[in-house]
């Protein structure tokens, strides 16, 4: 890294910032390769900077870590630089406007080639951000759009077309947003926390997307809808093998669900209903088939505070679900399937 500026007036970035690496030669040069951290942080907490040129950062091969929190907690920015980059490095992109809470569009991300955590927090805590860009890439990569959008005003959410996933890839991506659709969600092949905490704490969001993977991974809809409180319509759950954690806190505190998807699988695993509908007052319909809910903490607090009354619906050679917030709600009328 260069070092971090202070500037003590209004201003907006003109020129070609690769002149800081290259001097004269910048004009054909695009390339950081092996320049790692190569501006971390150099504008970071500059509450002055106003506007950034579009070509301000004209690299089209980037190094880990080259822009992050270049920009974060410039609070009076209005305007950000164009990123022609097609393929990314690890965290280049990290928390790069984190924190710009007057920053309503950002540019355009080509990108099609993803690399670990390379838009991590790139948007977080910009409050007034409306527009989100296109997101164009299949193949994805560790952490790569974790915490992404976290905190926006988004009402709208890109498409998200890959169908093979990476470990926490949309970690918290929307959470405490204000979408109100989500987008579809093709993937059927998923990876350990995948869709951890991706839309928490979303105030608007009414319905979830389709989840047709029915081969699951450790924790992978893990807090997905978190105090999602007016979502009123849960999507179907079909996977019959199950994983640790797979569905932990899932629905807690969607307080507008009234029933729950049907859970088929016969044997649980560890922690995987673990809170699942806690806090859903109005839940007042569950059907779950399991006859083997020996693993360690699978049905923990699963129904704790929902609707007093209810119809829960068991497979009918089980005989040994116990009653109360671990098990059938107290005060539920049972049926067997």
């Amino acid at each position: 890294g260069i070092g971090t500026f202070t500037i003590n007036k209004k201003c907006n970035l003109k020129g070609n910032c690769m002149s800081m690496l290259f001097g004269d030669n910048a004009v054909n040069n695009y390339s950081l390769s092996g320049k790692n951290y190569a501006f971390y942080k150099l504008f970071y907490k500059c509450k002055n900077i106003v506007n950034v040129d579009s070509n301000f950062l004209p690299a089209t091969t980037l190094a880990n870590s080259c822009y992050r929190y270049m920009f974060s907690g410039c609070s009076s920015l209005k305007k950000a630089p164009k990123l022609p980059a097609t393929t990314l490095a690890d965290s280049c992109y990290e928390s790069m406007f984190g924190g710009c809470s007057i920053l309503t569009t950002a540019p355009e991300l080509p990108a099609t080639t993803l690399a670990n955590s390379c838009y991590s927090y790139m948007f977080s805590g910009c409050m007034k951000f409306v527009n989100a860009p296109k997101l164009p890439a299949t193949t994805l990569a560790d952490y790569c759009y974790s915490y992404m959008f976290n905190m926006c005003a988004l009402t709208t959410a890109p498409e998200l077309p890959a169908t093979t996933l990476a470990k926490y890839c949309y970690e918290s991506m929307f959470s405490s947003c204000s979408l109100k659709k989500a987008p579809k969600l093709p993937a059927t092949t998923l990876a350990n926390s995948c869709y951890d905490h991706m839309f928490m704490n979303n105030s608007w969001l009414t319905t979830a997307p389709k989840l047709p993977a029915t081969t699951l991974a450790v924790g992978c809809y893990a807090y997905m809808f978190y105090g999602c409180g007016r979502l009123k319509t849960a999507p179907e759950l079909p996977a019959t093998t199950l994983v640790n954690l797979c569905y932990r806190n899932m629905f807690y505190a969607c307080e507008s669900l009234t029933t729950a998807p049907e859970l088929p699988a016969i044997t649980l695993a560890k922690y995987c209903y673990e809170s699942m509908f806690e806090r859903c007052t109005k839940l007042n319909y569950i059907k779950m088939l399991a006859t083997n809910i020996s693993a360690s903490g699978c049905l923990d607090q699963w129904t704790y505070r929902v609707s007093s009354t209810g119809t829960f619906v068991k497979n009918a050679s089980m005989t040994s679900l116990p009653t109360g917030t671990s098990g059938i709600p107290s005060g539920w009328a049972v049926q067997n399937a």
